[in-house]
């Protein structure tokens, strides 16, 4: 990979698919969202289902694997997108800055998100022969 890239993160609240993407190829890393058992059942649907610090370490994780690209698309399914937002502004500002834009997406394959970030930074695919 190059000094300089673009990189996508797909989410939903139980893993991130993060893909680095430049001129010769891409690279994915998936981050799994921590797991939380308990041993016994929640008192309603609106008491938290995960502990505390689960959503931040997850945040912090994903980050941490965005931490040097120049631009970032955000997509996802569900609300974890706003979430991850949420956390960048108030942890990670600098790479705040770096997300470029947040677009809704259902649960793509590698290859179409690895598509839809060349389509959307306009970088093109490396042709041989």
């Amino acid at each position: 990979m190059t000094a300089q890239f673009r990189a996508a993160v797909w989410l939903d609240h139980r893993e991130a698919r993060v893909f680095h993407v430049d001129l010769d190829g891409f690279d994915e890393k998936t981050i799994a969202a921590p797991v939380h058992r308990f041993n016994r059942h929640a008192k309603g649907p609106s008491e938290q289902q995960e502990h505390p610090d689960d959503q931040r370490q997850f945040f912090s994780a994903i980050a941490a694997a965005l931490v040097s690209a120049e631009e970032v698309l955000v997509l996802g399914p569900s609300t974890a997108k706003s979430q991850l937002l949420k956390y960048f502004n108030g942890h990670a500002r600098e790479l705040a800055s770096k997300v470029v834009a947040v677009e809704t997406s259902d649960h793509p394959t590698d290859a179409q998100i690895v598509a839809h970030v060349r389509n959307h930074f306009r970088i093109p695919t490396l042709r041989v022969g």
